[in-house]
């Protein structure tokens, strides 16, 4: 045998192996590193549009604690006025009080007064009747005592 037929025999046989795998083999190999490729690609695009969504949704996040926070302090506020609002209802309503209490012992003192000043009268009225009866040494009826009572309780 003869170097360049064996040579020419293996190169057929590479020729025919070769069209074998590129005919039988090669397709699916392409199509499994495409649909691989395609695979990677759709992965990288899920995790880039995951991140956006991340930093969304932090950004949701971010925007909702500060509205939040705004939402609290006008709470707080408003509780705080509202707060301030009773304090100065009730001060007043005690100021009212107490001044209704004021004028109610006032009055209830000037009626005292009045009543003491008319027992005194009447009083005086007695004493002065009986001093009379001693300086005079004479009684004095009780129609008439009762008479001058009445009169100088109306001069006093």
């Amino acid at each position: 045998m003869n170097i360049n037929l064996t040579i020419i025999g293996q190169a057929i046989a590479f020729a025919i192996f070769v069209s074998f795998c590129m005919k039988y083999v090669w397709p699916p190999i392409t199509g499994a590193l495409a649909e691989r490729k395609k695979k990677i690609a759709e992965g990288l695009d899920a995790a880039e549009r995951a991140q956006r969504d991340l930093l969304l949704a932090q950004e949701k996040a971010v925007a909702n604690m500060r509205e939040s926070k705004e939402q609290a302090a006008a709470i707080i506020e408003q509780a705080n006025k509202r707060a301030s609002q009773l304090v100065d209802e009730a001060k007043e309503q005690a100021r009212v009080e107490a001044e209704r209490i004021k004028t109610a012992a006032q009055a209830e003192i000037e009626q005292d007064v009045n009543r003491a000043k008319e027992t005194l009268r009447t009083q005086l009225g007695v004493l002065i009747v009986a001093g009379a009866e001693k300086i005079l040494e004479q009684s004095v009826d009780k129609a008439a005592h009762a008479k001058l009572v009445d009169k100088l309780a109306a001069e006093l």
